[in-house]
């Protein structure tokens, strides 16, 4: 394992810093630029440009920079970055948890959900897909994602019983295991499969699971273009995510295991096929399985060091484009891999820190006392 916090240099960091201010914010194509950088310095020449810019990144971006950072280091810190997310969702829970019994409330918001979808070809099979499931965006990529995310950081939201007995009444199986919204939502699906366990309005795992295998069988990846081909990869790493709570906690690789024998087997064509974020998360997911020393490690570990451009201190997107406020997901997941901790870190609980605590929203109720709860 790389010990990369202990080997920082002074002298990096302050060549970093001297860089960030002319192209932190890129937005031109970038030309790949052959480098012979460490792993260390490319971690720390990332975190540099991500840290020094983060305010002027938005909110939704600080935050997720700073989970999982927490995660990775659970360094108090970064616990302001996650409150700002708190504040955030709290919000936003409060208005549409608190609407759920008001008249064409539903309806309505579900529309305003459902034509935020892009007009792309994806955002078009997308729009197709979820006909039929007129109110799923609602119930899930709002409903399921704030109240999860409000109960990782130990709360309760408001209006918390009627949004559970809205979403208990909504059976989403259906949606979840149909295959033209698997095909366009591998990963987000399997979330929000997680995200109605957690919070306890439904198990949904094993009828995903056995859908979203027989919508993509392995014997039949040749029929795949790549866009098909990346949003089966996306999936299949976002099923050990998920079950991790996001790098909260290492994963028994024992139910993931189809999964990690296939990246070890079609590693190549992943590393042809797919992106650099998703090549990243197939590195992760051996790592939070326990599996460090596979070789799928090295080879990604060699992939994203390549893929690092060091006059933009960062891994610019597919198409070249060195931008943080779009690219902080890849960077980040790329500080993730190469500086990979011994443990984990749950929460953060922001009940439980004194630099949060005083400035909780007020729409929120601690469950508990969450500093003494166990890793799984």
């Amino acid at each position: 394992m790389l010990e990369l916090r202990k080997s920082k240099t002074l002298s990096y960091l302050l060549l970093s810093a001297t860089l960030f201010s002319s192209v932190a914010f890129a937005k031109e194509t970038v030309e790949k630029v052959p480098h012979n950088l460490t792993a260390e310095q490319v971690y720390q020449g990332i975190k540099t440009n991500l840290e020094t810019n983060l305010y002027s990144l938005p909110p939704r971006v600080q935050a997720h920079y700073a989970i999982r950072q927490f995660r990775m280091t659970g360094e108090n810190k970064y616990a302001n970055g996650s409150l700002i997310d708190l504040i955030t969702i709290a919000e936003r829970q409060l208005y549409y948890s608190c609407n759920l019994d008001k008249p064409g409330f539903i309806k309505s918001e579900s529309k305003i959900e459902a034509d935020k979808i892009g007009n792309g070809p994806r955002g078009k099979a997308r729009k197709i897909a979820i006909a039929p499931y007129p109110n799923f965006m609602l119930y899930t990529d709002v409903l399921l994602r704030y109240s999860s995310r409000v109960d990782e950081f130990g709360f309760t939201g408001p209006c918390h019983d009627l949004m559970i007995k809205t979403l208990k009444n909504a059976n989403l199986e259906p949606a979840l295991t149909d295959k033209k919204m698997i095909k366009a939502w591998a990963a987000q699906l399997i979330n929000y499969v997680y995200w109605a366990k957690q919070i306890g309005v439904g198990d949904y795992y094993e009828a995903y699971k056995k859908a979203f295998i027989k919508t993509y069988p392995n014997s039949k990846d040749d029929k795949l273009k790549k866009g098909q081909y990346k949003n089966k990869i996306y999936g299949m790493t976002h099923f050990i995510f998920s079950a991790s709570e996001y790098y909260q906690h290492p994963v028994d690789p024992k139910e993931y295991q189809w999964i990690l024998d296939y990246f070890e087997k079609n590693i190549d064509r992943i590393l042809t096929d797919t992106t650099e974020d998703i090549i990243t998360e197939v590195g992760i997911s051996f790592l939070i399985t326990g599996n460090g020393d596979n070789p799928v490690v090295d080879k990604v570990k060699k992939y994203v060091i390549a893929a690092y451009d060091p006059n933009t201190m960062m891994i610019p997107s597919p198409h070249g484009k060195a931008e943080l406020s779009s690219g902080e997901h890849r960077n980040v997941l790329a500080m993730m891999l190469l500086d990979w901790p011994e443990t984990l870190h749950k929460g953060p609980y922001l009940n439980d820190i004194a630099s949060t605590k005083r400035n909780l929203p007020k729409s929120v109720t601690p469950k508990t006392s969450m500093s003494n709860v166990k890793l799984h």
